[in-house]
């Protein structure tokens, strides 16, 4: 056997999750992880597009009673509550999870066992979400919750209750997987790959991870407010005896508007790393569109009291917001310019990714023209709470999010799967999503502006709403057929589909570098960094054994400084092992016990909950260099 194979064969002994059920369950590798995302996530967008196309049912004629009154907040609150916290997010964070190691040329995530709990925890906090319909509790009071229609008076069932624990829980995940991207971005980068040389997509990662520290806490507060509120008797919203319902609203847009980025930035670093592949050239002003990633993430804390122009406040204070809404609009259109001018200025190569790519850059120039309107003081006052917003808020999420996200399909499935997808169904997906998205949802703008209210599960006849519905409702359903067929052609290209090789694309991040799909341990040298083109780079690095960083002792990884990417350290990389998906099931049984107050259920679940975080801690022999 050569040394080579010598080589791989003991890094694939070393890294290779064992192929039985405790080893599923057990796995710690950031690509099965990283899919596992995907697939939840994506799961979770279907659900939440169910939810969607059963509510357009319900609106597309006047008195219509499709859905009850109270069946249609439940569903319109679970279709919301899905789609912001439940897709938009993790969908984006299992991209980073799979992609992120490989494209910094790391063996790994910088905290395996908390990729993990992550995972598991996302999911789980999904399923205890979903529990409550199936007991008939549903949450029904809108994803965005205000008091006092969130306190026992109104929501005397527990549906309110599962909606602020389920939250909780899911912070949890979500404040766990953005400490986990910042340590494996900034120190984790191949020796060379210096800040000014990452690709845009790890800016945007890294911002977005700073922001989740910054602003989940505020949603974790109310959901605690809220649920101390309901339970225990404490009075931070009620009004009566001191507290004060505007508390929430504060606390939530506070989160709220930092998550639109969350859910948006991600996905611009898709495209732009997306776009220079397919226009055969580098991306244009690369410094400036990860300033303007980084700029967005700051001056999006500016901006949460736009959504309370109409609660009543000084002239001064609404100046202010106006002003930041307003200023945060230059840094999308950066990156709007410097997108077009790489496609004007290269070579377009028109696959599906790029037409995804393209269609998303057209559908964001739309939602934040609208989201600019709404800025505006007085025009706010006149759109707030109509089908405009609706109209505003879904051209930002899937013209920003969903459309990106099947550009990412589409460009870095090849390289999980090993094969490609077919390139004229991909074509014919896209074209039916585009035109279905907007014949579904640009008439809302029209909707809104002749007077048609948010939130309300029918309408009389006669208001003049009756075709433009009907119309948002067929848009709904061909957009929903243009997914179905994505799924279609993954499905069958996982079987069928051509073999992608190494770089199907001609791209020039690290990620190509790899097999397709990449080996467990990725790449048997750590590499080095010499631009940010790695790929395209007309150099050939000169072999030096004593420098060969192989690290094939144990599971290991190397550590570099975080600015410049200089090597300092090597990392010791933890074993598979159930404790993260065995903690996650423990948190699901105290949150459930904290919904029907069974305190000692609650607290033998705390309890075992301490006990398995000691153990996750404890020093483990094989680890003691990590």
């Amino acid at each position: 056997m050569s040394d080579v194979a010598s080589i791989e064969s003991r890094l694939t002994e070393l890294w290779e999750t064992p192929k039985t059920l405790r080893g599923w369950f057990a796995t710690v590798d950031h690509k099965e992880l990283g899919i596992r995302y995907l697939v939840t996530a994506f799961a979770f967008l279907l659900v939440g597009g169910l939810e969607a196309l059963l509510m357009r049912i319900q609106l597309s004629r006047p008195d219509q009673a499709f859905l009850s009154p109270e069946v249609y907040d439940q569903v319109f609150t679970m279709h919301g509550v899905t789609m912001i916290f439940w897709y938009a997010s993790p969908i984006l964070t299992g991209f980073a999870v799979y992609l992120v190691p490989l494209m910094i040329g790391a063996r790994d995530m910088a905290y395996p066992r908390l990729n993990a709990f992550t995972y598991w925890s996302f999911l789980i906090s999904g399923i205890f979400l979903y529990v409550a319909p199936l007991i008939g509790q549903a949450p029904h009071a809108g994803w965005f919750a205000y008091f006092p229609y969130t306190g026992t008076r109104y929501s005397p069932s527990r549906g309110m209750d599962f909606y602020a624990l389920s939250l909780i829980f899911l912070t949890i995940s979500t404040t766990g997987a953005a400490i986990n991207s910042i340590v494996t971005i900034l120190r984790l980068r191949a020796p060379g790959m210096a800040i000014s040389k990452m690709p845009l997509f790890l800016y945007s990662t890294l911002t977005i991870s700073f922001l989740i520290l910054f602003a989940l806490p505020a949603l974790t507060a109310a959901c605690v407010f809220l649920e101390l509120d309901r339970q225990w008797g404490t009075h931070f919203f009620k009004i009566a005896n001191g507290g004060d319902p505007m508390l929430w609203q504060q606390l939530f847009w506070f989160f709220g508007h930092p998550w639109v980025y969350v859910i948006f930035l991600p996905a611009t670093g898709m495209v732009s790393l997306i776009v220079p592949v397919f226009s055969r050239r580098p991306i244009v002003g690369y410094p400036y569109i990860a300033i303007a990633t980084i700029l967005t993430g700051l001056v999006g804390f500016s901006v949460w009291l736009h959504h309370m122009f109409t609660v009543g406040m000084s002239d001064m204070a609404m100046s202010f917001f106006s002003a930041g809404s307003m200023t945060i609009s230059i840094f999308t259109a950066v990156q709007v310019f410097a997108w077009i001018a790489t496609i004007w200025m290269g070579r377009p190569v028109l696959t599906s990714a790029m037409y995804f790519a393209v269609g998303s850059i057209a559908l964001l120039v739309v939602g934040g023209l609208s989201g600019v309107f709404t800025g505006i003081i007085p025009v706010d006052w006149q759109v707030h709470n109509t089908y405009y917003i609706v109209a505003h808020i879904h051209y930002v999420l899937i013209g920003a999010n969903v459309f990106p996200v099947f550009a990412g399909f589409y460009y870095w499935l090849p390289k999980m799967t090993g094969r490609k997808l077919d390139e004229a169904l991909g074509k014919c997906s896209f074209w039916i999503m585009f035109i279905g998205f907007n014949v579904g949802f640009f008439p809302m703008h029209i909707l809104g502006l002749i007077g048609m209210p948010r939130r309300i599960y029918t309408y009389q006849s006669g208001l003049g709403l009756e075709n433009m519905n009907v119309i948002v409702t067929v848009g709904a359903f061909v957009l929903g057929i243009g997914i179905l067929i994505s799924i279609l052609n993954l499905l069958w290209s996982l079987r069928n589909g051509p073999l992608a090789g190494k770089n199907p694309w001609n791209s020039d991040g690290l990620e190509w570098e790899t097999e397709s799909p990449p080996k467990p341990y990725a790449t048997v040298h750590i590499p080095t960094v010499i631009s940010r083109h790695p790929l395209w780079d007309d150099y050939e690095e000169e072999s030096d054994p004593a420098n060969d960083r192989i690290l094939d002792e144990q599971r290991l990884t190397l550590v570099t400084s975080w600015l410049d990417a200089e090597p300092t350290s090597i990392a010791t990389i933890p074993k598979d092992t159930l404790v993260p998906l065995i903690l996650a099931i423990v948190l699901f049984f105290f949150f459930f016990a904290l919904v029907f107050q069974w305190l000692m259920g609650a607290l033998l679940s705390f309890l075992i909950t301490v006990l398995l975080t000691y153990y996750w801690l404890w020093p483990k022999p094989a680890e003691a260099t990590q």
